[in-house]
């Protein structure tokens, strides 16, 4: 299995599936766009309904897509030599960097990787994916019993973001359900569907995203008034939603619905052939990891906290997000980056047993 983040591609010389890429390049770009407009969220209602409609399932898609390309069987060394060069050890020298732009912004010199800097947390969590899926692959109902454990964690308020724990078991259905549909071939009976039906179903799938629209809409003062998006993190626990009730668990099992509805729709609409974006679907882990650099200075200046935002200030900052995401996915950042991203690391391996540290792709 090949490991990327924040997604996991195609393993050896297997056919790339342009589906996948696109779909890899589009999630990214929300991700980048939510961080670009997320400190306006609180002053704006048009930059709070993009940022809900964006966090109810972007993360999740991740997590499904990541699963699709896992496998479920305990791991050779070559597997486990990929984890900790294309998960643990960039999360490492990630979380170091942090701590440098951190010291020189602000004076702070706390290096702590058991707390995962801003976007860190999703490599944890796919480490942690990997972790538990051969367990997991072993019990007749694997996706229900993810479900159960994504509920139960939100009682439990001694699971916290430590190694992103909270995090990852929140959305371990999603990563769980990514890898069954790979085992029911849903995604490759979609990619052989005649056009007609194909037509068919993204009229569905349009009309799912503007009824969800619509609600975000008519509802966004309620929502913002129960902090709806602090429950598409997946990560307090309900007591610290203001939930601290029995039947919180509902609503998480809702929203786990909601999203995995949302994702369908957005599966659904991805091209599913070559286009333009899909070359970008390749470089999702540069894009994903260095964005949040970029936006670092813009975040923390006083341009997007104004309490009475120009209207066209949230068109531009998605735009910029976009443009982001577009010059971070190019070969030359890719080629300039490869070392921290992608490090080859064949020192950190002892081959006694004659087997070599994975080569990059």
């Amino acid at each position: 299995m090949t490991i990327s983040a924040p997604t996991i591609p195609a393993a050896g010389t297997k056919k790339r599936v342009p589906l996948w890429d696109n779909a890899r390049f589009l999630a990214v770009t929300l991700v980048v766009v939510g961080h670009s407009i997320q400190r306006m969220t609180g002053a704006s209602d048009s930059a709070y309904i993009v940022y809900l409609l964006i966090y109810s399932f972007h993360m999740p898609a991740f997590a499904v897509i990541s699963g699709y390309f896992s496998k479920p069987g305990p791991p050779d060394a070559a597997q486990m030599k990929r984890v900790l060069t294309d998960i643990l050890l960039p999360y490492f020298i990630m979380e170091a960097i942090w701590t440098v732009v951190q010291f020189l912004a602000t004076g702070s010199q706390d290096f702590n990787p058991t707390k995962a800097s801003w976007t860190l947390w999703f490599l944890l969590a796919l480490a942690i994916f990997r972790l538990v899926l051969p367990y997991l692959a072993l019990i007749r109902f694997p996706l229900a019993l993810s479900v159960v454990l994504s509920i139960a964690v939100g009682y439990w308020s001694n699971v916290d973001n430590t190694f992103s724990l909270s995090r990852a078991f929140g959305i371990l259905p999603f990563f769980v359900l990514g890898w069954q549909l790979k085992r029911w071939g849903l995604i490759d009976r979609w990619n052989e569907a005649p056009a007609r039906a194909s037509l068919w179903i993204r009229a569905g799938a349009v009309a799912v995203v503007l009824v969800w629209i619509a609600i975000v809409i008519v509802n966004v003062d309620q929502f913002r008034a129960i902090s709806l998006q602090r429950w598409f993190f997946y990560d307090d626990p309900y007591s610290e939603l203001g939930a601290g009730v029995w039947w919180a668990g509902a609503a998480r099992l809702g929203f786990i619905l909601l999203a995995t509805t949302l994702i369908a729709a957005f599966i659904v609409l991805v091209p599913r052939n070559n286009t333009p974006l899909t070359a970008w679907g390749q470089a999702t882990m540069y894009i994903y990891l260095l964005h949040t650099f970029v936006l670092y200075p813009i975040r923390e200046s006083s341009l997007l906290t104004g309490d009475n935002p120009p209207v066209w200030l949230l068109p531009l900052m998605i735009l910029m997000g976009i443009g982001i995401a577009v010059v971070l996915g190019t070969p030359i950042v890719r080629k300039v980056f490869r070392p921290i991203v992608e490090p080859r690391a064949s020192w950190l391996f002892n081959d006694r047993d004659g087997l070599k540290a994975p080569r990059q792709p």
